[in-house]
């Protein structure tokens, strides 16, 4: 089953990609195999100029797009089961605005850190760092965090270390932990924020359940109660 780490850089929040990222992953033996030598990594334009905001996380100015292929030309490679990103649903929207036929389990890297490092900070430079320790080599990687390739194979060493703690070794177990650790056990917004999922009283998770933009992994967790 084909399996890629995907990281998008957008012209604004929730907009175009205009850098895309993904390297193939796969499980051999039990191991979680990165292969570095396939990693795909473009600049894209696109209709709209990059906003300053975006352009001061990820450092992109127009002058690097200008005369790229449109993002409308990106496709995933062929037979990709599974998407694996820290807050994938992010790239994958990204994505989508390429090609809708997008089609693949998401693995979430973020949501999957949450549950195993609960007290930790859970953005993906500070978890490289507690993996290292605060080491010098983990700086210079982590310096050029928000470049989409960059930013793919700092998730991988995540990935890894997940597997290594949670005993996977196939990427169905992992998707499979990726779908629990999604399912929220406390609201995390509202006048009930903060409350566990089970004691949101029974008026307010009907009303919740009548939303059409309720959050799938939210509505698992009403009716499960």
């Amino acid at each position: 089953m084909s399996a890629i780490i995907l990281d998008t850089e957008t012209h604004d929040m929730n907009g175009y990609p205009i850098e895309i990222a993904h390297v193939p992953v796969s499980f051999v033996d039990g191991v979680l195999v990165v292969n570095k030598d396939a990693c795909f990594d473009e600049y894209f334009s696109c209709p709209e100029s990059i906003s300053y905001g975006a352009m001061a996380v990820h450092h992109i100015l127009e002058s690097d797009i200008s005369g790229k292929p449109s993002y409308e030309t990106f496709r995933l490679p062929e037979d990709v089961q599974y998407i694996i990103g820290h807050n994938v649903d992010y790239d994958i929207q990204a994505i989508k605005l390429a090609d809708k036929t997008v089609n693949a389990k998401a693995i979430c890297t973020l949501a999957l850190s949450r549950m195993v490092w609960p007290d930790e900070a859970h953005n993906l430079s500070a978890l490289i760092y507690l993996f290292t320790k605060g080491s010098v080599k983990a700086r210079e990687s982590i310096r050029n965090a928000h470049n989409a390739k960059q930013d793919v194979l700092l998730t991988a060493v995540l990935l890894k270390q997940i597997c290594k703690v949670l005993g996977i070794k196939d990427m169905q177990s992992l998707y499979l932990f990726s779908e629990q650790a999604r399912i929220p056990t406390h609201l995390t917004f509202g006048k009930h924020k903060g409350t566990a999922i089970k004691d949101i009283p029974a008026d307010y998770v009907t009303w919740l359940l009548k939303q059409d933009d309720l959050d799938p992994y939210l509505k698992k967790a009403l009716l499960k109660g």
